[in-house]
């Protein structure tokens, strides 16, 4: 009988050829003439098998039987099996096997190489105790005593029941320790490795390093080429890494010690870990990490398509990063995404401050859950100036948040937060909805015309429905949608130009105008540009800082106005802080300026102050609240 699933790998160790003989005889059906040794074929029988008789018949079942004539032998040949991936099934080991090393030896070191391998000591000698043996040899319930003579039978159901039952428990552990598309060991396996690669290491005090490796902008490979794609590549680099940490692969220099032993998995998704487990020091890991990098960066191709990929490695290194395979884990996580932040096709050792960075996110994630419904939100207006006319044109509504347990929090630090976690929606939704409101109030005070200006995130932006939520606020705030001007970054265009032209165009249809912010820093062209129903460019703040100076961005800030000027947009400059940049601004006509030479973010009550001291307040004769401009 065979199991579908390759033969059964029995082991067979006995210092006697004749006693190999009969084990032959009985596992593979051989010929009484082809037994050999100084014993008698009756003598043989008598020894082994009493009175009973072996049958001649063929093995019912697959079965691929080795033989050693030594204990030392007997465990060469485990090893051998365990790293051609082909384990024996069973062992069948003599009691006493003179003038080498015994039956129980052999036991002893063969766990040590396949610690669930069932093992059969089969001995003549009364004097042994089978509970003695399966203490030598744990754990208890993979080790079995056969006494001699036994009956041939017995050697062949021992065979077909713990043969493929072995079979059975690898099938049921691949299934659990090794992932499904790879092949590769899964997390669960890979941790009790390493656990024991940090107990020997411990032991021996020499570092170890996991190195936490993810792919690049793998998502969009995914998105635009299918999954089927995307998994084929996951194989590809699966192998490829396999590879790269094996020393046979190492072309024209002797591998490091690092290199020699390693251990890889794959965790899901894109993510695969490395563990080097016999570093002479910690810089060892630097040199196979780059050694990845430079494997994964060669084009792959699957299928039809040449794909170029990168990585980002994070590094740990033991004791210092961790103790333990989980805090290894997390600690080479957290210096893989500084790798990204850095520019991605990079590597990066761990370091504390990482983890005081890690903690303070996990913190301020925490508490800005809370801080929406908390009331822990607020919104700061920075006036917006007519160049030639000195007059205020709108107001930029800027999100600030200060929490009772940390402060004021800069928005550079919590909005990455926010679109990380998805709470930039409801926040976003938030900041829209109080700016119109805003607005409104100060439209029916008389400050009309006023625009309001709402910086929109990508998260934003992509979401299904955003127009109709724009639409929504504006008929809930009663604002004129003219009033209203969303600010968008070129990332947001450049990210998918097909939705965002079709989104442009829902929001111009309901009458808002739409800012490109921070131009200058992304990679709009000209020819893109005319294709995006946009009304206003804001320069970046980097080129009005730089006006001062005789340099480039002098010159970029200038031809950006003229640009815009014969585009028929109009212009706003951020970040102007001097009356010298203000004057430029005037001379290469900029229609709007806006910073801190004007004014800085200002809380509502102030806004309102501000807006006094620059508008003329609505008169009780001029016929209604109208707002001077």
């Amino acid at each position: 009988m065979t199991n579908g699933h390759g033969p059964i790998r029995v082991l067979v160790a006995d210092d006697e050829a004749a006693v190999l003989d009969a084990y032959r005889r009985i596992l593979e059906g051989v010929s009484d003439t082809t037994l050999s040794g100084d014993h008698t074929l009756e003598d043989l029988r008598a020894t082994l098998f009493g009175g009973a008789r072996p049958a001649t018949a063929q093995p019912t079942f697959d079965l691929q039987v080795t033989y050693a004539n030594s204990a030392k032998e007997a465990v060469s040949l485990t090893r051998a099996a365990h790293d051609a991936e082909q384990p024996f099934g069973l062992a069948f080991l003599d009691m006493r096997m003179p003038p080498g090393p015994d039956g129980i030896w052999a036991a002893q070191q063969i766990r040590t190489i396949e610690p669930l391998l069932d093992v059969v000591v089969a001995t003549a000698y009364s004097d042994v105790d089978p509970r003695q043996i399966a203490e030598k040899v744990p754990p208890i319930d993979k080790v079995f005593y056969l006494q001699k003579p036994f009956h041939p039978y017995e050697v062949r159901q021992l065979v077909l029941a713990l043969g493929t039952k072995a079979e059975a428990e690898a099938r049921i552990r691949r299934l659990a320790f090794f992932d499904g598309l790879t092949g590769l060991p899964n997390r669960e396996l890979f941790s009790l490795r390493l656990e024991q690669a940090i107990a020997l290491a411990r032991r021996q005090g020499h570092p170890l390093a996991a190195l936490f490796l993810d792919l690049d902008n793998f998502k969009r490979i995914n998105d635009t080429l299918g999954h089927g794609v995307g998994d084929q590549l996951l194989q590809a680099i699966g192998q490829r890494l396999q590879h790269c940490v094996r020393a046979g692969d190492v072309i024209g220099r002797p591998p490091a010690a690092a290199e020699r032993e390693s251990q890889l998995a794959r965790f899901g998704g894109d993510e695969f870990v490395v563990a080097l487990t016999a570093m002479r020091r910690s810089e060892d890991a630097a040199l196979v990490a780059q050694r990845i990098l430079d494997s994964v960066g060669r084009p792959v191709h699957v299928g039809e398509h040449e794909m170029l990929v990168t990585a980002s490695i994070g590094i740990a290194v033991f004791p210092d990063d961790g103790e333990d395979p989980e805090t290894l884990y997390r600690n080479a996580d957290l210096a893989m995404y500084a790798a990204k932040r850095v520019g991605k096709n990079a590597f990066q050792f761990f370091s504390r401050a990482m983890n005081e960075t890690a903690q303070k996110h996990l913190t301020v994630e925490r508490l800005l859950r809370r801080a929406l419904a908390e009331g822990e939100l607020s919104l700061w207006y920075q006036p917006q100036l007519h160049v030639l006319s000195g007059e205020v044109t709108g107001m930029e509504a800027l999100l600030r948040w200060t929490s009772p347990e940390l402060g004021h929090i800069p928005p550079l630090e919590f909005i990455p937060i926010a679109e990380e976690t998805g709470l930039i929606i409801p926040i976003g939704e938030w900041v829209l909805r109080t700016a119109c409101a805003q607005a409104k109030r100060w439209h029916d005070a008389g400050w009309v015309p006023l625009r309001m200006a709402v910086n929109v995130s990508v998260h934003q932006f992509v979401h299904p429905g955003f127009p109709d939520l724009v639409k929504r606020v504006l008929q809930d705030t009663g604002l004129d949608p003219a009033a209203l001007e969303l600010e968008i970054t070129e990332s947001v265009l450049m990210k998918d130009e097909a939705h965002a032209v079709d989104t442009l165009s829902a929001l111009k249809a309901l009458g808002v105008s739409l800012a490109l912010d921070d131009f200058g820093t992304g990679y709009s062209s000209l020819g893109r540009l005319k294709t995006f129903p946009i009304d206003r460019l804001k320069i970046d703040r980097s080129f009005i800082q730089a006006i001062s100076d005789d340099g480039d961005e002098k010159a970029i800030a200038s031809a950006v106005i003229a640009m815009a000027e014969n585009m028929r947009l109009r212009v706003t400059a951020e970040g102007v802080e001097t009356n010298g940049q203000l004057e430029y601004l005037r001379h290469n006509h900029c229609e709007e300026i806006q910073g801190f030479f004007i004014s800085r973010p200002l809380p509502p009550e102030e806004a309102m102050t501000f807006l006094r001291t620059r508008l003329s307040r609505p008169g009780a004769d001029d016929g209604g609240h109208r707002g001077t401009r």
